[in-house]
């Protein structure tokens, strides 16, 4: 895990390509993830080759070392399977908004 990684970061996950399902959806292998997964590519990724889906982080188990990403599903992995791709910056804002007393 990325120091001071937070929720809504975008991060990547390794996936490993299985098969291609559609001519625009393949079926991926996620680490940690005990579940089938598909995802929409239109790139000509072949079987066994290795991509890196992005999301945004949705929740976080530090305790449990677990990250829940937001991949169209949500999907929970360990922290060590992830990578920081861009850290979340919160919108700049003229004025408060609570209103200030006169």
């Amino acid at each position: 895990m990325a120091p001071g990684m937070g929720i809504g970061d975008l991060v990547a996950i390794a996936v490993t390509v299985r098969r291609r399902v559609t001519e625009d959806r393949v079926s991926v292998s996620i680490p940690s993830y005990g579940f089938p997964h598909s995802i929409i590519d239109h790139t000509t990724v072949k079987k066994g080759q290795q991509i890196e889906p992005t999301g945004e982080v949705t929740r976080m188990d530090e305790e449990g070392g677990r990250v829940t990403v937001d991949l169209g599903p949500l999907v929970t992995v360990d922290m060590e399977k992830i990578r920081l791709v861009e850290k979340y910056s919160p919108p700049k804002r003229k004025k408060p908004l609570r209103d200030m007393v006169d």
